[in-house]
């Protein structure tokens, strides 16, 4: 007898949110620590880390690291048992209930929540977005803050920068610049320019505005109060009193401003563009979508635009979304009048102050900092363990077999996703056709129909293996890239490719939007190397696989092999290694997002123009890096070739972070059966404390080709790869003579 599929609770609501805010942060740590029956969370942020606001000004000065400031959402929502989609939004279509996103499809959800912050307001002064740069986005303000840095350090005379915006931010920036150019060159010579198009700090009280113009005054900072700064030009800002200032440097820290496609989606706004909401955090025009954070105003209550908003709003809009998931009736969030400020003064002294009081010194800074680091700490140093619920909920679901009221899934045929998911799916799609498949997806037969040109032969392969990340759309992409990389190895063109889909057996709609994620993304990659998507098979499963089989066109006399590698030959590699060793860490919650996001750069990267500057350089033999390891892959091309090899170990390119997994212990589930080739290992180096040796059997995805090159070719032949975009491409052995007992690998220097 056959025993039912055992498989994880039904999805049957998609929860998606949109931006990586303070509010939003808060929902996912609540969803993680106890998550709702049937509900899949999904974050949808345009990076991988979200800076916290009030650690900026810190920062810029100095007095942290980057990874101090930033909440890693990818580790976040790893640990919560969440989604991470890392995209940009571009509209909402509420009526469809999805959400039109960036160079990639658009996302279905069932209930949305928006926290994605605000923009500088610069649309009314023209000039700002060619000469001046925001500090919002703030992840592309770090990025131009080290360029300003250098130059305001490497300038022998005057360096002039002005702040536009005489708010807490603009104030807070600028003291930060100050004094982090004046602790990196005691001499330098900068000069600072703060403009404000009313008073100074123009919401805050008398007092706390009389305090800042004293500290400006001393720092010796030109404070330009009521100057209106109405255009730009490069290196010129004009006012609307006819004042005409010159700067090196102009930096727009103004009143928030709303995105436009909220309202231009047909959400109800205010009369800036934010989008209007009750006291429920609910939109006021549609009831299954929330916003919190700068991008909203409280029709009934509006509060000014400041972190501390967001903050205390997430409690609050956690429980509301779990009572409008169940059907029960919301509750209002009320926000204080009052609130305490700390403004950083640049070095580490604050300023607080709340209504008619302030206080200021190094104490307030401890406090601040004290205060800001707490709150980070809340997501950054995230428990192991029974901590972990969101994690240890899922691999519980993942054992335990369905409850007795839950409808049996069928095996057999009767375990196909149905045709009306299916062809729900593939109407979104429109993949690439060719001439030379006769019968593909279009047709109704029960199999492709290909056709294989005069003087070509066909070359085939199959790849397939289970989600690695959360993302269909990504994934669908790094399955085809993965599967294609074989035809690229041996020299051939893809023509042709069959599909192999299993999903769980979520709701109808679920299994719908991440079949034409995931197939969306694959068929962008097979349509750009020019294959046709024939055909392929679905089915129900206890969790996501996708699978390839391929079919490519060669020429006979120009088949790259493992066999054809001659001694002396120059060994290439076209990509860093470490994926198998990220993306393990990653299942852990233990990897740094931008590295995760590193290593799926690397693997979208196609194999493609590497493969063609290798058979143009005369490459005698390639293969790809895959699952069998750096070690694995070049071992089977010394044994085809009856050859062994010399590696140097310091020239292998490794990605960022895949060292570090290794040495905290974590290793793909394939490396102990990998490093069984350490047998025909020659090294004198301590292999068991040797991580970089360790990394010659880390498992790849979609990695790169591994080629033979006449020697006196490989240094133009890694240029051209550079060239090309394979940054990491190197030379990391030659090959030898092999000895009586047979091939084998032995680790040299070069140096």
């Amino acid at each position: 007898m056959i025993a039912p599929m055992q498989s994880r609770s039904k999805i049957e609501k998609d929860l998606v949110l949109l931006g990586g805010g303070h509010a939003h942060v808060q929902v996912i740590k609540s969803f993680g620590m106890k998550p709702e029956p049937g509900v899949r969370v999904t974050l949808v942020s345009p990076d991988p880390m979200t800076p916290y606001s009030g650690m900026l000004p810190g920062l810029v000065a100095g007095h942290y690291g980057f990874d101090d400031t930033h909440i890693d959402l990818v580790r976040l929502c790893r640990w919560a048992g969440a989604r991470f989609l890392c995209a940009e939004a571009e509209g909402l279509d509420p009526g469809a209930r999805t959400i039109r996103l960036k160079a990639r499809p658009a996302l279905g959800y069932d209930l949305l929540s928006i926290d994605t912050g605000s923009t500088p307001r610069a649309d009314d002064v023209p000039g700002v977005a060619a000469f001046a740069i925001s500090v919002k986005p703030i992840s592309k303000f770090l990025a131009h803050w080290e360029g300003l840095r250098e130059r305001a350090l490497a300038r022998r005379g005057k360096f002039r920068i002005a702040v536009v915006g005489g708010g807490a931010g603009g104030l807070e920036l600028l003291l930060a610049i100050k004094h982090a150019l004046a602790e990196a060159a005691p001499d330098c010579k900068s000069e600072f320019h703060l403009f404000s198009r009313g008073e100074l700090l123009p919401t805050e009280s008398p007092v706390l505005r009389d305090h800042c113009r004293r500290l400006l005054r001393q720092s010796g900072v030109h404070l330009h109060s009521e100057e209106n700064v109405t255009a730009l030009e490069r290196g010129i800002l004009r006012t609307a009193k006819g004042g005409r200032y010159e700067a090196d440097e102009i930096l727009w820290v103004t009143a928030a401003g709303a995105p436009p496609w909220p309202r231009a989606s047909g959400l109800a706004t205010d009369g800036g563009g934010f989008i209007a909401v009750r006291q429920t955090l609910q939109s006021s025009s549609h009831d299954d979508i929330f916003a919190s954070g700068d991008v909203a105003t409280m029709i009934d209550d509006p509060r000014p635009k400041a972190g501390v908003f967001a903050v205390r709003q997430g409690p609050v809009l956690t429980r509301n979304l779990r009572r409008r998931l169940r059907g029960e009736t919301l509750e209002a969030y009320r926000p204080q009048r009052k609130f305490l400020k700390i403004l950083a003064a640049g070095s580490k002294t604050a300023i607080a102050s709340r209504g008619n009081w302030i206080i200021a010194g190094d104490w307030v800074w401890r406090w601040k900092d004290s205060i800001d680091r707490r709150f980070m700490a809340k997501f950054n140093d995230l428990p192991d363990g029974m901590g972990k619920p969101g994690l240890l909920s899922r691999l519980r679901e993942a054992i335990r077999p369905p409850p007795v009221d839950e409808e049996m899934r069928c095996g057999g045929c009767g375990a196909k996703i149905g045709s009306e998911t299916l062809s729900q799916a593939l109407a979104q799609m429109n993949p690439a056709k060719r001439d030379d498949v006769l019968l593909g997806l279009e047709a109704l037969d029960d199999a492709a129909v290909i056709k294989v040109p005069d003087g070509k032969v066909s070359v085939q392969t199959v790849d397939a293996f289970r989600a690695m990340i959360d993302d269909p759309w990504l994934f669908g992409k790094i399955a085809a890239n993965h599967a294609l990389g074989d035809i690229y190895a041996m020299g051939g063109e893809p023509q042709a490719a069959m599909a192999i889909v299993t999903l769980p057996a979520d709701s109808q709609s679920i299994v719908a939007r991440d079949l034409m994620q995931m197939m969306q993304g694959a068929v962008e990659t097979l349509d750009a190397a020019g294959a046709a998507l024939a055909g392929g098979h679905t089915a129900e499963g206890a969790e996501t696989t996708l699978g390839f089989s391929l079919t490519g066109l060669a020429d006979p006399q120009m088949l790259l092999r493992k066999n054809g590698l001659r001694e002396g030959d120059a060994l290439i590699l076209t990509k860093a290694i470490g994926t198998g060793a990220l993306l393990a860490a990653d299942m852990r919650a233990k990897a740094r997002g931008r590295d995760v996001y590193a290593a799926i750069h690397s693997m979208l990267q196609s194999n493609e123009a590497a493969a063609k500057i290798l058979i143009g350089n005369g490459a005698t033999a390639c293969t790809d890096v895959t699952g069998f390891g750096l070690a694995g892959h070049l071992m089977d091309m010394l044994r085809a070739s009856r050859l062994s090899a010399h590696i140097d170990l310091a020239t292998l390119p490794t990605l960022a972070g895949a060292l570090e997994a290794m040495q905290a212990g974590i290793f793909s589930t394939l490396h102990p059966e990998n490093a069984k080739l350490a047998a025909f290992l020659d090294c004198e180096l301590e292999r068991s404390k040797n991580f970089a040796l360790a990394m010659l059997f880390d498992p790849q995805t979609a990695g790169g080709l591994l080629a033979g090159v006449q020697p006196d070719l490989a240094v133009q032949c890694v240029a051209a790869l550079r060239e090309a975009g394979f940054d990491c491409a190197v030379v990391i052995g030659r090959t030898v003579a092999a000895k009586e007992s047979g091939s084998r690998i032995a680790i040299k220097s070069f140096d």
